[in-house]
């Protein structure tokens, strides 16, 4: 292959500088050529032996047309991964489509998102398991098969709204003050990915390779801005995973007891999202399948429920659970103690969480000023949150709102127009009521 009449891209560029350094430094070294062509290879072009095996690999199989493809990522992985906030863009065109009559698949929800969202690729894989997991579900519809909700989201979604309509006046405002609570995240080399440059120079931006390290981010607000003195931002202990892995319920109940507790209106309804540490339950009261038999019969004598000497674990433990109280999560035990409630929002609904949105202004302000230190990106977190301001806050709570009426509204008339779906509804409610 030749490359007269290429334009170089600045990664081409740095290729080529280091394949000069390495003959300078090792232009009097006549030992190098005993190493193996690989290794030598790797070393001058600054890159790992890995890379190396795997584009000859490609070379030798397919020749130039197997270096037009770019790496496969992960072994066994989609090489596109699913970016923040996807889930909200797919949902409203799936109901958009199902509501006018018209089949959704996977390429179609492809299209859309590369229209969407400036060319945007997804491997079709992981947008497939991307719509399991957020409560999608693919089967006949009316006309044809088809991607829709599934009726537990849609449950799920109608509990939460159902709260919330409860909780407002007829001029917008609420009966009780509502604060919303969420965790995030951002990593040392957190930037914006494109710029603007002369296309014969290509882009000269020096980033890091790697996201470096990472931040924790926890904080809440209300619809007058952030909550004061509950912010609380700390270096992740890990850099892969989840941001989530780097949470515990012993910290997070520490920040929820004494930073955010302390510092809400009273009777505030606490909104939050279903992340494990929301969710851990309170002590041990009630009974479980595992529990000894012994065990078993000592909660029925403490509860004063007559029990049978005859009786085997399985009798036990459904006499046990006919009597139990419905577990508590902590956090609602905590909530209660102090006045307050807690509500939980959706799963896969960020669209109804406000403080997404400011997470977004924050983290943009960080991406558009970032030297790459973790000194420069804790100070532009606090220029950040300044950016979200109470009246920034209020509006993003009004199209909230809006999102709210909307997903009302057209469950309501989705559900009134489907029998099935009625049935549907109706038997799901039953068995969690149960």
């Amino acid at each position: 292959m030749s490359f007269q009449g290429i334009e170089f891209s600045s990664e081409m560029r740095q290729l080529i500088v280091n394949v000069k350094l390495f003959f300078d430094k090792n232009k009097n070294n006549s030992d190098i050529l005993q190493t193996g062509a690989r290794a030598l290879t790797a070393s001058a072009l600054g890159i790992s032996e890995t890379t190396v095996k795997n584009i000859m690999a490609a070379f030798n199989s397919e020749g130039a047309d197997g270096l037009l493809k770019s790496g496969s990522g992960h072994r066994g992985r989609p090489s596109f991964a699913i970016q923040p906030g996807m889930e909200s863009i797919v949902r409203k065109f799936i109901r958009e489509e199902n509501s006018n009559g018209r089949q959704v698949t996977l390429d179609f929800i492809g299209k859309h998102l590369g229209a969407t969202e400036s060319d945007y690729k997804i491997a079709p894989v992981t947008l497939w398991r991307a719509l399991i997991r957020w409560g999608f579900e693919f089967n006949v519809g009316t006309r044809s098969s088809q991607l829709k909700e599934s009726d537990r989201i849609i449950i799920q979604r109608r509990q939460y709204l159902r709260q919330k309509l409860a909780n407002r006046k007829e001029d917008g405002t609420t009966i009780r003050p509502e604060v919303y609570l969420d965790e995030s995240y951002i990593n040392k080399n957190h930037s914006r990915d494109a710029t603007w440059h002369f296309s014969g120079d290509g882009s000269i931006i020096s980033k890091p390779t790697g996201k470096g390290d990472r931040l924790i981010i926890v904080n809440a607000i209300d619809r007058n801005g952030w909550i004061p003195n509950a912010k609380l931002v700390f270096q992740a202990s890990k850099k892969t995973n989840d941001y989530h892995s780097n949470m515990n319920w012993g910290v997070f109940r520490e920040w929820f007891e004494n930073k955010l507790i302390k510092n809400i209106p009273e009777n505030s309804v606490i909104i939050m999202d279903n992340a494990a540490y929301h969710n851990v339950f309170a002590a041990e009261t009630f009974p479980k399948p595992s529990h000894t038999v012994r065990r078993l019969q000592e909660w029925l004598t403490h509860n004063e429920i007559p029990w049978g000497t005859d009786m085997v674990k399985a009798e036990l433990y459904e006499l046990c659970r006919r009597f139990a109280p419905k577990p508590e999560f902590a956090l609602d035990s905590i909530a209660s103690k102090y006045g307050h409630s807690i509500l939980r929002t959706p799963p896969y609904h960020p669209e109804l969480q406000p403080i997404e949105t400011c997470w977004a202004v924050v983290k943009g302000h960080v991406a558009a000023h970032n030297d790459f230190t973790m000194g420069r990106v804790r100070e532009l977190l606090e220029e950040g949150f300044k950016k979200v301001t109470a009246h920034t806050i209020k509006g993003i709570i009004k199209k909230v709102i809006k999102e709210e009426d909307a997903f009302w509204a057209e469950d309501t008339a989705r559900f009134l127009e489907n029998d099935d779906l009625r049935e549907g509804v109706v038997d799901a409610e039953e068995a969690l009521e149960k």
